[in-house]
């Protein structure tokens, strides 16, 4: 068993550097102590293990070590291709070519019988949604927020706005979400003392400072995420009430979508849209009858639908009766 633990431990350290000692503890099912000494174990067989110590200190191997060539397992070398080629039809994958790369030298390293059948896997394998086109964040960024997030430090954040323009400033990374196929960062900007969200692929370069700060009580960044992305300006407000519980209606609308509010006449939809030809399909889609309170122009998309509708759902014409005279016996 000892020899088993101390094995996991060195997988541990390649796949997460930086665990703490109770984290490690609690997936090895031991004690701090156990850890250590299995740390020390490894040191003495040659792996270099590295112990930062303090509140947020971490064991991790010595940087530049390499570990001996990795052995997978057909299930494993299967879910580590499926994962990379999820990734870049989602966009969780980072980087421009970096899944490309990946999968050539996985495969490149795959025994030839397990290399064919995993490769029909990636090529046979079909979506039933379109890939999405939002562009993947840098792994450098991306890894320096997360490291800074988990160890409650300040970083020096390069970024480019949706226009373009660049700016510098000091953020407090609270968490890091994965939403709607884009990466987001959550913290508090230094530069406009507030809570704010941003595109970790527009951040051209962030670098780790040693300023601490502390994550407040309870936040929750992908609430934080989903809920500013909602009150992102459009061109039309919307306030529509529905004919339903909101305990339904939390059912079918997400946060993202819309804000919704129980009042004494039904369920008050509050939300921004660009297009209100859109809106009038998400509301008729529900299922539910609604009142439109605002903008007067969605209850003219919401009536031209209903047109259309009637117009699409009408029996065919009969066909026409050749014209001419009847024709005449004889």
């Amino acid at each position: 068993m000892t020899a088993a633990r101390v094995l996991a431990l060195l997988e541990l350290l390649q796949a997460a550097p930086g665990l703490t000692g109770p984290e490690l503890a609690a997936r090895l099912e031991v004690d701090e102590r156990t850890v250590r000494r299995y740390a020390v174990r490894l040191t003495d067989l040659g792996v270099p293990v590295e112990a930062e110590r303090g509140r947020y200190g971490g064991y991790r191997l010595l940087p530049g070590y390499k570990l001996p060539p990795l052995m997978l397992t057909d299930d494993e070398a299967t879910a580590v291709v499926l994962g990379l080629l999820a990734g870049r039809r989602t966009g969780l994958a980072v980087g421009e070519t970096a899944t490309e790369s990946a999968l050539a030298k996985i495969q490149r390293v795959l025994p030839g019988a397990l290399r064919e059948r995993v490769e029909a896997v990636s090529r046979t394998l079909e979506h039933t949604r379109a890939p999405v086109p939002s562009p993947a964040p840098k792994a450098g960024p991306l890894l320096t927020l997360a490291g800074a997030a988990r160890h409650g430090r300040t970083v020096r954040l390069a970024y480019r706005s949706w226009r373009g323009e660049p700016s510098e400033r000091d953020l407090d990374p609270y968490g890091i979400v994965f939403h709607s196929g884009r990466w987001y960062v959550a913290g508090f900007d230094h530069r406009s003392g507030e809570v704010r969200t941003f595109r970790v692929d527009r951040v051209a370069g962030a670098a780790r400072t040693e300023r601490a700060f502390e994550v407040p009580e309870g936040f929750d960044a992908a609430g934080h995420v989903v809920r500013s992305l909602s009150a992102v300006p459009y061109r039309h407000e919307v306030r529509v009430l529905l004919e339903t519980t909101v305990e339904r209606a939390r059912e079918r609308i997400p946060e993202s979508v819309a804000s919704l509010a129980e009042t004494a006449e039904g369920v008050l939809f509050e939300a921004r849209a660009e297009r209100l030809d859109g809106m009038a399909r998400l509301l008729a889609g529900l299922g539910w009858p609604f009142t439109v309170l605002a903008p007067g122009e969605l209850r003219e998309e919401v009536a031209a639908l209903g047109r259309r509708l009637l117009g699409w759902a009408a029996p065919p014409a009969p066909p026409s009766s050749p014209s001419g005279p009847p024709p005449v016996a004889t």
